[in-house]
């Protein structure tokens, strides 16, 4: 281990902070204060290779289909990512420049995260899913300077215009390969001089309802930000953590690089590319795992399959990128013995609301403030900061000058304006307060809607509805009534084994009646494939407009309202 600076001591003594009050969540968020660490701050300079050089515990773990796996310790890894560096140094890659990262769930993927780093260079992360037209967009607008990708997708790049760095890792004619870095020895990088106000990550989101949002990071927001994120996790020294997310989106970095580190535990991977329960219940055992983060809808897949062969040594699992259902949070207590903490973030900040290791569990709330995140509800109609329970906009108090926060959105002023207005960075999502401050996640500020005069939030519905077997998936949206204004419909992808019949339609509005208010009723439903961004995530937009246009449509106009199914449809329905 190199000597410690002053910048390294204060993130270490940060760290190990948080790290001392795990299991006392309340004295965690009052104590904890994020570090000075001064003018001249590097996150893989000065905390990476501090805790990795001559370090032989594994650093990373990657676990393939067929059971075999590559694993490095902190000491390669340290090795590896200044090759990298060197490499790209010597294609002319500098200080602030911009380099898209496109590759999967491999070895050089860390390497080259660190490398940019250590060279104070821009990390772009992309996924490998990014067509052409996305690509342009942002060679463009984030003006790359250098490309990494796989030879599979270097194709892509034909048709992307640009003066960049053309880097394969592997060999691409016109391309040059990455490998040779590790064929040139390489000592130590400098400290390339960058403070903790420098950029380092420009992330691309992944556009749900408009065109992607390019938010930049710095040096500080993420890499020291991310110390929330651990304390979230409940991430040790000498654990191992798995955590399911693809390599381009903020998650991915969130818990399968700066958290894990950050705490000295191993990064594992699983590179599946079809999703098999049992297959990851098995590597979950036999890698011990201890600490665990999968989305919702991987949880739901794992309750599905056998869970009674126990959770091995899993000590944390964690629930993110989308609101834990309160039913999915039991099964897994039920059988693991293990509570199931959700939590709460965007690509815009780290982790900023979550259950605690320690702290219990109130089934469908995301917690409550994590550590370091000054985290308000903010009334939607007068700009007010809701004072004990009650519902509000979920925003963060830029007067507490959170560490953990973009800088803005990279050449969008009016984007900018609107989401920092009133001293507040607004998420654009809705929240609900209880008495113990709890915060229940209730849509976004777009998704909730009235029905007869009651608001509804879509989530709530969809999580009534998943607990039906057929359902795999449920997105909820106002479809326009002559009566009620609006009421709320359910476009519903089917579980395998399941068919879109009227049999089906009528086992989910009873199953919705039964465990839904009155006032809540899901009025119609549509088996239909759901519309997603490039990430996964539900478009409920184009839902939303779809029902527009239906409703103007002509009714003879053959525009797909015969596979819709109302409750008016069913006279079994009227006397319940």
């Amino acid at each position: 281990m190199t000597d410690l600076t002053d910048a390294t001591n204060a993130y270490r003594a940060a760290r190990d902070g948080l790290l001392a009050l795990a299991g006392e969540p309340e004295r965690a968020r009052e104590e904890f204060r994020y570090p000075d660490v001064g003018q001249r701050w590097n996150w893989a300079v000065d905390w990476f290779d501090a805790i990795a050089r001559g370090n032989d515990t594994p650093a990373l773990i990657v676990v393939e289909e067929d059971g075999s796996d590559q694993q490095l310790t902190f000491d390669q890894v340290a090795t590896r990512s200044d090759q990298v560096a060197a490499f790209l140094a010597a294609q002319g890659v500098s200080k602030g420049d911009s380099v898209i990262v496109m590759l999967g769930n491999q070895l050089e993927l860390w390497d080259t995260m660190l490398g940019i780093i250590k060279l104070g260079a821009v990390i772009m992360p992309t996924t490998t899913a990014a067509g052409p037209a996305d690509l342009r967009d942002r060679v463009a607008r984030g003006g790359a300077r250098c490309v990494v990708v796989n030879p599979a997708d270097a194709g892509k790049f034909d048709q992307v215009p640009g003066d960049y760095v053309r880097v394969s890792v592997g060999e691409v004619s016109g391309w040059t390969d990455l490998h040779s870095a590790y064929r040139e020895p390489a000592g130590p990088v400098e400290h390339p001089g960058t403070g903790p106000a420098d950029r380092l990550l420009l992330y691309f989101t992944s556009g749900t309802t408009s065109q992607p949002k390019l938010v930049e990071h710095t040096q500080s927001s993420y890499p020291i930000g991310h110390l929330s994120t651990m304390a979230w996790l409940g991430v040790r020294p000498g654990d191992v953590h798995l955590n399911i997310s693809s390599p381009g989106w903020a998650k991915h970095a969130w818990s399968c690089f700066f958290a894990p580190w950050i705490a000295e535990a191993t990064i594992m991977v699983y590179n599946y590319a079809r999703f098999d329960a049992a297959a990851l219940l098995k590597v979950l055992r036999s890698y011990r795992v201890t600490t665990f983060c999968a989305p919702p809808t991987v949880w739901r897949m794992l309750i599905n399959a056998d869970l009674s062969g126990g959770p091995g040594a899993l000590r944390e699992v964690i629930g993110a990128g989308e609101p834990l259902n309160p039913e999915v949070i039991s099964q897994v207590s039920r059988q693991w013995g293990l509570t199931l903490r959700d939590g709460y973030g965007q690509t815009e900040t780290t982790a900023q609301v979550g259950n605690m290791p320690g702290e219990r569990v109130k089934p469908g709330s995301m917690g409550r403030p994590l550590p370091g995140m000054p985290s308000v509800l903010v009334d939607v109609e007068s700009g007010q900061v809701v004072v004990g329970p009650g519902e509000g906009e979920l925003c963060l108090d830029l007067s507490a000058a959170p560490v953990a926060l973009m800088t803005g959105y990279q050449g969008d002023d009016a984007r900018n304006t609107e989401a920092m207005a009133g001293g507040f960075y607004h998420t654009g999502d809705v929240a609900e307060r209880d008495g113990n401050g709890m915060i229940t996640y209730v849509g976004r500020t777009d998704d909730v809607f009235k029905a007869s005069d009651y608001k509804i939030s879509p989530f709530e519905l969809e999580s009534v509805l998943i607990e039906h077997p057929a359902v795999a998936e449920a997105a909820v949206v106002p479809a326009p009534d002559e009566v009620r204004l609006a009421v709320p419909k359910a476009y519903i992808a089917l579980a395998p084994g399941h068919e879109p019949t009227r049999e089906t339609a009528l086992a989910i509005l009873r199953h919705a009646r039964k465990n839904l208010q009155p006032w809540q009723r899901v009025r119609r439903i549509e088996f239909y494939e759901l519309p997603k961004t490039i990430s996964g995530k539900i478009r409920r937009v184009e839902l939303r407009g779809r029902e527009q246009e239906l409703a103007v449509a002509p009714a003879n106009s053959g525009d797909g309202r015969a596979a819709e199914w109302r409750d008016s449809d069913f006279p079994e329905l009227r006397s319940q």
